[in-house]
């Protein structure tokens, strides 16, 4: 039997799709460019929706209309809220538009001497998966300070600690809390950045507290710090 185009279920990556072209379109609508939706809903068409028909694209960015109208915020000019998406379909929109607010500011990936800064953009970042691996600083620069700080890139920071996982990659044990719904890790540059090291995923390490205390001052820090070398084989050594 032949199966009416548009018919079938949506699937969550259809409407994380939708969702992505609304929230670009108000976007650009609210910048004070004009809009033309027909040939939104063609290109989405032509992609991602390439198993819907007009119609169906057009009704689901009526209920992605009225999802945002129920939070309290303002939709695409044109696109009349539609209810009864259903409670999935619903659920899908909401999780996107919160996924999108969580979407990182182009300021959270700006390198900082400041560690409360840097510790603030790192924690975004986290929060969505970094695809690829961060160029990082070869030469961070040191600040004017009445103490050293160097200028770190807060994508390196937290791309360390996604790989690691909630794992120390000292010890092998998990993170001793939680901070801001993250397993808490310092990252430790092997060679320190006082020393000329790095600020690059290849010189930085996700370490529990005690372990990075340990990197630090313990009578064995160079065997340990050796040790390091072993077990993280992103890790090369620096001149």
């Amino acid at each position: 039997m032949e199966i009416k185009k548009g018919s079938l279920r949506w699937t969550d990556v259809e409407i994380r799709a939708a969702v992505d072209a609304y929230l670009d379109m108000l976007e650009r609508e609210q910048s004070g460019q004009k809009i033309n939706k027909a040939q939104e809903n063609r290109t989405l068409r032509a992609g991602a929706l390439a198993e819907r028909n007009a119609s169906a694209v057009e009704y689901r960015m009526q209920n992605i209309s009225a999802v945002l109208s129920q939070m309290g915020r303002p939709g695409i000019v044109g696109y009349k809220p539609a209810g009864h998406a259903g409670a999935n379909v619903e659920k899908i929109i909401r999780e996107r538009l919160n996924e999108w607010d969580n979407k990182p500011n182009p300021e959270d990936f700006g390198p900082t001497a400041d560690d409360a800064t840097l510790e603030r953009r790192a924690t975004q970042l986290e929060k969505r998966t970094i695809k690829n691996p961060p160029e990082g600083i070869a030469k961070p620069q040191q600040s004017a300070s009445s103490r050293a700080m160097f200028v770190r890139d807060p994508a390196v920071r937290a791309w360390v600690r996604q790989q690691a996982q909630g794992i120390c990659e000292g010890c092998g044990e998990s993170a001793p809390f939680l901070m801001n719904g993250f397993p808490f890790l310092e990252v430790h540059h092997v060679k320190h950045l006082a020393d000329q090291g790095s600020d690059r995923i290849s010189n930085a390490v996700a370490l529990c507290p005690n372990c990075h205390r340990r990197c630090h001052h313990s009578s064995d820090r160079e065997e340990f710090t050796a040790s390091l070398y072993q077990k993280v084989l992103r890790l090369t050594r620096e001149d």
